[in-house]
């Protein structure tokens, strides 16, 4: 079987740096906040070139305690888009905040501009532009549009790490922004891990404090925080990580663009690039009316496939007539049946590449 993703094979990539780096932190004397984790947020925040990087114990919380560390909470709305993992919507309503969501763009599945107007209000204090599958919301328009209206901008770049926009990192555009390392993504951890990264030195120097208790000296809570630390074994595992992202996200893009030369099949439609954007190939997703029928197809070939997302977070049980919806979601609920899920990880072999090719090219759907 050709697994869709396997983090496992990352890890035998780097095995032997993985297993030194973890044995180092087991024979230390400190597991949680330690020097991996402070080695990690200056190397991550060189990477970004960002001022500064804060290690939190996962994606979905670095959502929220970037939105705590702008006083967003009761009676707030945040602006965001259906089509994402329902993390993002969790971080905000566990702030107290109200998740306003907006359809996407039909050709690049990210957060349509030009349906914020409808959305807006004075309630509206942050917009969370969630780069999707690897690709850039379009930065130049939504920058342009919270700087009109004075709300902040918060970058959700769990599926984008290493991405680009007009030749600048991800992640650097926003007032803050918000990195998942679940183990399938970009840059993943053997575990949970998130990142939240800034500019803002007030801003980072609350999140430390929110990201533990509210301390700043240990035991005196200057400020209602939380528990969200990310521990010295995951820390250790992204430095090493971190070192060979880039040429892993150059496997990706070359898997990418073996799929959109390779498959010729009419009744698929390949992803799309923004212009001024580069992806890293998060997810490869294609479309495709006879979805379902492709994925069993897909299957019986010894492929397997993902869809992100099956269902869209407004039609979900938690979440049905309970959530703000301004106008129709008419792409999301489309995309939701459409979407499918190519294998692509750094380590996947370029002959299963064509393999998944030459199935998808023999596809003949009953009508």
């Amino acid at each position: 079987m050709i697994s869709f993703a396997n983090p496992s094979a990352q890890f035998h990539s780097y095995k032997n740096k993985i297993e030194l780096a973890v044995l180092k932190v087991l024979r230390g004397n400190q597991y949680i906040l330690g020097k991996e984790v402070s080695s990690l947020e200056k190397e991550f925040a060189d990477y970004l070139n960002i001022k500064s990087v804060i290690g939190v114990a996962n994606g979905t919380d670095a959502i929220e305690i970037a939105l705590r560390a702008l006083n967003i909470g009761q009676g707030d709305e945040v602006i965001t888009v259906s089509h994402t993992a329902v993390a993002t919507v969790a971080a905000i309503e566990a702030t107290g905040a109200k998740p306003v969501l907006i359809d996407v763009d039909k050709n690049f599945f990210t957060l349509d501009v030009s349906k914020l107007n409808k959305a807006i209000n004075p309630n509206t204090k942050a917009i969370i532009a969630v780069h999707l599958y690897g690709q850039s919301v379009d930065l130049d328009k939504i920058s342009a549009f919270c700087k009109l209206n004075k709300v902040f901008l918060i970058e959700d770049v769990s599926q984008a790490h290493g991405g680009l926009w007009n030749e600048k990192k991800l992640g650097t555009f926003g007032i803050i922004s918000c990195f998942s390392c679940y183990p399938t993504k970009n840059l993943g951890a053997l575990g949970d891990a998130g990142l939240i990264a800034t500019n803002n030195i007030l801003l980072s120097k609350k999140i430390h404090k929110l990201r533990e208790y509210g301390w700043k000296n240990r035991y005196i809570s200057e400020i209602k925080g939380r528990n969200s630390r990310l521990d010295e074994i995951q820390a250790a595992i992204l430095r090493i990580k971190l070192k060979y992202l880039d040429k892993d996200n150059l496997k990706r893009k070359k898997i990418a663009s073996i799929y959109i030369e390779g498959i010729k099949n009419s009744h698929i439609i390949l992803p799309s690039v923004r212009e001024k954007a580069d992806p890293v190939f998060h997810l490869f997703v294609i479309r495709t009316k006879f979805r379902d029928q492709l994925k069993k197809h897909l299957e019986k070939n010894g492929i397997s496939t993902g869809i992100h997302y099956p269902v869209p977070i407004h039609l979900q049980k938690a979440y049905k007539n309970k959530i703000k919806i301004p106008a129709d979601l008419k792409v999301t609920e489309l995309l939701a049946k459409e979407v499918l899920s190519l294998p692509i990880f750094p380590e996947l072999k370029i002959s299963d590449v064509k393999k998944v090719i030459s199935v998808i090219n023999i596809f003949n759907p009953k009508l």
